[in-house]
């Protein structure tokens, strides 16, 4: 009786330690999260091989979990309808300039095999939080699409467009999507780079591209076409704040509002075209900002002053912005755009013509 109770538990042991290790290696590891909205589950543990098939899930992941260290989420090319808030607020993990929360498309557009049909796309299709005004008037409605509440964030290589919405309904009411916001007490460190915004005013519009409440912000090789406004900085002071080698292309609001900019905001290598206002200040116009190696063509106010979802603000003083030698600014004309979907180049300034040699775009290198 004594073997067979000694034999029984050998085989219990046996069983139990390859469970735990079954269990053990099932474990997901946190540090590397990919999605694919094709044929990934959400109850799946986040893998390459069992992939996520939404960005909110993966955000539940990343604020349920404890630790520090890097974690970058992985988009497989494809169509991500955003149903829900994607909200990542890590309490528990902590972050540096070093080891960021990344979110980022798997193939970047300066790999080889990149191609415009490859970028991960993002559109918003939930609902709208309603805002009303003293006398219980609907005066607009918001959502968010991909917030952070972290600091020491990377975003990239993304196709992020706006939502199927009516923004004007009625007189003095704005329906509005916020693709990214960055939102939170004391936050540093965002950068947002080489993703392509597009809008359509009258199907798809995507009413600002990037809203942020934070210093340090960079926003680098990155494509606006058809957005109302490109970002918006206000709320907290944006200090050591920079926007380069980006190109702006028929925005019908302010492409730059500098509400809470601070006067070492680096402005270089942009191209702006056909651009409704260009520069939106806070209302005191208490900053003065300088323009470095860029091209302004096409606009109808290049200062602003105040503003905000219901307007554009009045006119502002065109002294507070300091253009450096190597800037072309010019009230009429337009950049020549290449519209081909098939090349490479796809919504980028056409080779050899005005503004193509600024490097402002997707590209931080050449592909030869």
């Amino acid at each position: 009786m004594k073997r067979i109770i000694s034999n029984m538990l050998v085989v219990f042991l046996a069983f139990f330690s390859q469970l735990t290790l079954a269990q053990t290696t099932s474990v997901p590891n946190i540090e590397e999260i990919y999605i694919n909205p094709e044929f990934g589950k959400d109850t799946n543990l986040g893998t390459r091989e069992n992939p996520l098939a939404t960005i909110s899930q993966a955000a539940k992941m990343v604020n349920e979990t404890e630790g520090e260290g890097s974690i970058t989420i992985y988009l497989s090319a494809g169509f991500y309808g955003m149903s829900e808030t994607a909200d990542f607020n890590a309490q528990k993990w902590k972050f540096s300039a070093t080891n960021r929360l990344t979110i980022r498309a798997e193939i970047l557009p300066d790999e080889q095999k990149w191609s415009p049909a490859e970028m991960p796309i993002l559109i918003s299709i939930m609902p709208f939080v309603v805002e009303k005004n003293d006398k219980g008037e609907t005066i607009g409605a918001q959502n968010f699409g991909l917030m952070f509440q972290n600091s020491h964030v990377t975003i990239q290589g993304i196709r992020i467009l706006g939502q199927p919405v009516h923004e004007n309904p009625s007189e003095g009411v704005v329906i509005r999507n916020y693709p990214i916001i960055w939102e939170g007490k004391d936050l540093e460190d965002l950068r947002v780079t080489q993703c392509l915004f597009i809008g359509s005013r009258n199907a798809v519009p995507n009413h600002l591209g990037i809203l942020a409440n934070g210093k340090t912000l960079e926003v680098d090789h990155c494509v606006f076409y058809g957005v109302k406004d490109a970002v918006v900085m206000w709320n907290s002071p944006a200090t050591n704040s920079s926007f380069h080698h980006n190109l702006i292309v028929d925005s019908y609001g302010g492409a730059i509002w500098t509400w809470s900019t601070s006067s070492d905001f680096k402005f270089f290598n942009n191209a702006i075209s056909n651009s409704n206002v260009v520069w939106i200040l806070e209302k005191e116009e208490k900053e003065s900002f300088t323009i470095d190696n860029s091209i302004i063509v096409g606009y109808n106010s290049l200062v602003n002053k105040g503003g905000g979802a219901q307007g554009f603000g009045e006119k502002g003083n065109e002294e507070k912005l300091k253009f450096s030698q190597d800037v072309i600014l010019k009230k009429d004309g337009k950049l020549e755009i290449i519209e081909d979907q098939t090349n490479r180049n796809f919504l980028h300034i056409k080779p050899g013509t005005l503004g193509s040699n600024l490097g402002a775009g997707l590209f931080t290198k050449e592909i030869k």
